[in-house]
């Protein structure tokens, strides 16, 4: 497989999922200006979406959308338990967090990376993020992860959009309990070396 990424972009969530299962990869990076891989292909062909993360299987086929990629990699390395089994409660359980990181944290931050968003429109991005955040905050009280004591992808994605607030100069001291939570995945090991292949 390959998996197509930008440094610091949501597809590192890919890239820690992959290591936490124990897949074999390889990490091709993208200049996120021209389009262009690491060795001269245009992105858009392999994706016409433009974006990452793009994972190229074995067989040639591409699988895009976090949401999707994060959940072919758990099924992949099923004893890694990155995803409860399909059809389980615990399943749709982690498939609402997911969605709810991809659809109310990730998009919510988009606008905060342009220098030309509009005053206006970026602190209302603020403040949907605060009242997002807050509601992380205490989901995960008394909880080692999202889905409990077992680390899930879910967790890898929002690890990987959490840490985008260091960039955006998001405060996160409001939220002591996400702080210790981020602290805790931050010194997984497969997290650690994810974090050596950004740039």
């Amino acid at each position: 497989m390959k998996l197509y990424h930008f440094p610091g972009a949501c597809s590192q969530a890919s890239d820690i999922s992959l290591r936490e299962a124990g897949l074999k990869f390889d990490l091709v990076k993208i200049d996120r200006y021209t389009k262009k891989t690491a060795d001269g292909r245009d992105f858009n062909e392999i994706n016409p979406k433009g974006y990452v993360p793009a994972l190229e299987l074995d067989n040639g086929q591409v699988l895009t959308e976090n949401v999707a990629v994060l959940q072919y990699i758990a099924d992949r390395a099923p004893a890694s338990k990155l995803a409860p089994a399909a059809g389980t409660m615990e399943r749709y359980r982690l498939m609402e967090w997911l969605s709810y990181i991809n659809s109310e944290v990730h998009k919510n931050f988009s606008p905060l990376f342009y220098d030309d968003t509009p005053e206006a429109t970026r602190q209302s991005a603020v403040k949907n993020l605060s009242l997002r955040i807050g509601y992380i905050e205490r989901a995960i009280a008394g909880k080692t992860f999202l889905m409990g004591e077992q680390f899930t992808v879910a967790d890898a994605y929002l690890f990987v959009v959490l840490g985008w607030a260091r960039h955006v100069k998001l405060d996160m001291t409001p939220w002591p309990k996400l702080k210790a939570y981020l602290e805790r995945i931050r010194a997984r090991p497969h997290v650690v070396e994810a974090l050596k292949h950004k740039d």
